[in-house]
């Protein structure tokens, strides 16, 4: 476990010696929601506004802050961070995709865990007033490319 020391206490792992390299990861998921919504989502009926721009944006912005939410993860240059909504009248609901780049010593899975997570919980604050019911799913890790440890794909 090598975010604990031979004491049993949490600590930052040391990256220092690490080789830098092209890092890239892409987190999926989705929230699911009544198809009213959805519609309303569709013609930006909602009253709070343009949801997926902002999503958009809230997710890309949770990106390039993720270490201040999660304990121990390092702080990351990104060299790019994209958050793409798709609307999908079979959920019903929205999917997202989370991508996030970097040159560096450590991965940026958590980034764009963090943002494809950050752009859904968006959704649901801007949509809770007409369905409370929404339940966000699968968010998970489908590419991480770089590193010691090499590509790795669902």
């Amino acid at each position: 476990m090598s975010h604990v020391d031979a004491t049993g206490e949490a600590r930052m792992v040391d990256v220092g010696a690490k080789a830098e390299s092209e890092r890239l990861a892409r987190a999926v998921g989705a929230i699911r929601m009544e198809g009213a919504t959805l519609d309303q989502l569709r013609e930006n009926r909602l009253a709070k506004g343009d949801v997926l721009t902002v999503a958009k944006i809230a997710g890309i912005m949770a990106a390039k802050r993720t270490s201040d939410l999660i304990p121990l993860c390092h702080p990351i240059a990104l060299s790019h961070a994209d958050v793409a909504l798709t609307l999908d009248p079979s959920l019903p609901g929205v999917r997202v995709e989370a991508t996030a780049r970097t040159r560096g010593r450590t991965g940026v899975e958590m980034e764009a865990l963090t943002a494809a997570t950050v752009a859904l919980l968006t959704i649901y604050d801007m949509a809770k007033a007409v369905d409370r019911g929404m339940i966000l799913e699968g968010v998970r890790l489908v590419e991480k490319t770089g590193g010691a440890s090499g590509p790795w794909r669902t």
